[in-house]
């Protein structure tokens, strides 16, 4: 048959069932079924190729079901691209994905209009909120900021000029975290950085690639790359690591071309910050126990900086046990409560085993996520201790 030449195909049929890949897959580790792991997932994937498998609702939950956590990038011997492949095969089933078709339409309007969405969920916030909270969705703390972080100016000028970054925000930064930005912005700036904010920055696309509209996400791919590949900046640095990951590694999967320059913020600023007085910080939280994000520990191979970066601020780490997923996997946590929820239950209780005065990571997904289950210390995004010491909190 004509199936057999696709180069999707090729890709599968280097799989060997080894089952390497096996070995980190946070939801095998939840649910033992081998359909519920990396090797199960591109076995199924290749019969759907080669029409041996009919699209199913249960065939979906499979293939939906996947983290995208990355985990298992890199594990494989033959070399496939695991998460490539489910990317690819959610894009095949997305026509007849009955249970992701609501979520698929919120997801385009939301990207295609993130400022009137926003306006939107502002207005309703006092009835959706209770609602989302009694869901398990959000924590009881969470506010909605009063405004995103690109309501304010593009182009942040300094007086000697180090050097020059742009920034690329992210939506969960802008629109639910904008102080972290500012956190970022205190930083550059104090360290002689000019910051460029670009004002057409979409959505990295991951959202929807996870839901399977990969034509959507190209579209954003080409427009973040229109802006982003203009600009003389030595670096784009982001708060996400997923971002991150998506512009560096996947646009050039997606449009053969990414933004080589990216980068996740620890890794930039740790060379290129000089700490007076690390002690301000040390007294308030003296020891820290720390996430690791998966798209930055997988996705980016990134474990040392962060670490090394809270050292350098006076910081005393005490590592969890249990190093893992923390279930928030972007719009993972909305379709699979269940293995989220534990998930979740897991790296909390990792967490707070530590006796550790404060939880730290480097995403605000999983900021926002573990500050659902660990309400007895904060849980911070590490820009924010990195601004406490470098700034000493006086602001821009």
């Amino acid at each position: 048959s004509k199936m057999k030449n696709l180069p999707e195909l090729k890709d599968l049929e280097k799989c060997v069932r080894c089952g390497s890949c096996k070995a980190y897959c946070p939801t095998y580790d939840e649910d033992n079924t081998e359909a519920m792991g990396a090797r199960g997932r591109l076995a199924l994937l290749r019969g759907l190729l080669l029409q041996e498998l009919k699209p199913t609702p249960l065939l979906n939950e499979k293939i939906f079901s996947c983290i995208l956590c990355e985990a298992c990038s890199g594990l494989c011997p033959n070399g496939v691209d695991i998460t490539e492949n489910i990317y690819r095969g959610r894009n095949m089933l997305r026509q007849g994905d009955k249970r992701r078709k609501y979520l698929r339409l919120l997801a385009k309007f939301f990207i295609s209009n993130p400022d009137l969405s926003y306006k939107m969920l502002q207005m309703s916030q006092y009835i959706l909120f209770p609602y989302l909270l009694k869901k398990g969705i959000i924590s009881s703390n969470f506010k909605l900021p009063g405004s995103s972080l690109k309501e304010r100016t593009q182009v942040y000028k300094v007086q000697k000029r180090r050097g020059r970054v742009a920034v690329f925000t992210g939506c969960v930064t802008n629109f639910l975290y904008p102080h972290l930005g500012l956190s970022l912005l205190n930083i550059l700036l104090k360290s002689g950085y000019e910051v460029i904010v670009p004002g057409g920055e979409v959505c990295c696309g991951m959202p929807l690639r996870a839901l399977g509209l990969e034509e959507e996400a190209r579209e954003l791919a080409k427009r973040n790359m229109r802006i982003f590949g203009k600009l003389k900046a030595e670096a784009v640095l982001s708060l996400c690591p997923t971002c991150v990951s998506v512009i560096k590694n996947q646009y050039p999967k997606i449009i053969n071309s990414g933004i080589s320059n990216a980068m996740d913020v620890s890794s930039f600023l740790l060379e290129r910050l000089d700490f007076a007085q690390p002690s301000l910080f040390s007294q308030k939280y003296a020891t820290v126990t720390y996430h690791d994000p998966c798209h930055l520990a997988y996705g980016l191979g990134i474990k040392d900086e962060p670490r090394n970066m809270l050292k350098k601020i006076g910081a005393n780490i005490i590592e969890k046990k249990e190093n893992g997923c923390c279930g928030s996997g972007g719009l993972f946590s909305l379709t699979n409560k269940d293995i989220s929820g534990s998930l979740l239950k897991k790296q909390a209780e990792s967490c707070l085993e530590t006796g550790a005065a404060a939880v730290v990571t480097a995403c605000p997904s999983c900021m926002m996520q573990l500050g659902r289950a660990i309400t007895e210390i904060p849980v911070f995004h590490i820009i924010e201790l990195i601004e406490e010491a470098y700034c000493d909190s006086d602001g821009v």
